[in-house]
């Protein structure tokens, strides 16, 4: 089993008065992600920069890690990584 550490920038935009992630995008790096998603936030409602370990054979989720937000974010996207 190996464990394979991906960084994402995930942004969020208002449909129906309500706060919805869009696409995901990757980064490269940590500190990659967190300047990504603090640059976003200027032109999106909100963002989170996000640390995905995972099996990089069968894929399934170790762990998931919010390493910062910025601007509005549903209160239950950390539970929905988990999930």
């Amino acid at each position: 089993m190996a464990l394979k550490t991906s960084f994402m920038v995930q942004t969020f935009s208002i449909h129906r008065k309500r706060l919805k992630p869009d696409r995901p995008e990757l980064a490269s790096t940590e500190s990659g992600a967190l300047k990504k998603a603090q640059a976003m936030s200027a032109r999106m409602p909100g963002t989170a920069a996000i640390r995905i370990v995972a099996d990089d054979e069968t894929g399934e989720l170790e762990s998931a890690t919010i390493l910062g937000q910025f601007g509005e974010v549903p209160d239950d996207f950390a539970e929905s990584l988990q999930s």
